[in-house]
């Protein structure tokens, strides 16, 4: 069967699987960057990943709004849902990919320090007193929910698994043949 661009009811096109298998990798990369972040402190490992930390997320964002616009406008050709729950379980997934990284910026932007990304100035910073809630609001809930978001993507994938061996939907081949 050949790879088309566009989603079909049978299986997702080339754009779609580039963006999930990419923002795949990214994951991977921002989670081990997180944890390095958090188990290893202050070693050249953590200094290494948590260097990237900012502007990962900020692709992942880009790339989650991006996504999210693929699937609606595709959203009349694409593989349909295998249930309610799944349906659910990525709803909750692409709302954490939002919300996750635009808390972060929320926090960036109250805490007056600027945010240069890959060469891009996106927040320029400012002198005086942080904004408290902004900044409360990213230390209360950035981690937080990334770290749901961490557990979601592995009930993501087992799931995929499950619904293979239990149900036999192949809903993994649907996004990998």
């Amino acid at each position: 069967m050949a790879l088309t661009v566009l989603d079909t009811p049978i299986r997702y096109g080339l754009v779609s699987r580039l963006l999930h298998w990419g923002m795949a990798l990214l994951f991977a990369w921002q989670f081990t960057s997180a944890t390095a972040h958090w188990l290893f402190p202050d070693t050249p490992f953590e200094t290494f990943f948590w260097g990237t930390h900012y502007p990962v997320g900020v692709l992942l964002l880009t790339l989650v709004v991006l996504r999210a616009l693929w699937a609606l406008v595709n959203s009349s050709c694409r593989p349909p849902s295998v249930s309610v729950m799944a349906t659910l379980g990525h709803l909750a997934l692409y709302g954490l990919m939002i919300a996750v990284p635009t808390i972060a910026l929320v926090c960036q932007f109250g805490s007056g320090r600027s945010l240069e990304v890959f060469g891009v100035s996106l927040m320029s910073g400012f002198e005086g007193e942080e904004i408290t809630w902004m900044t409360d609001l990213g230390g209360l809930l950035h981690g937080e929910l990334g770290w749901v978001l961490l557990a979601l993507v592995v009930g993501h994938i087992v799931m995929a698994v499950l619904h293979r061996k239990l149900t036999h939907h192949d809903v993994l081949a649907r996004m990998a043949r």
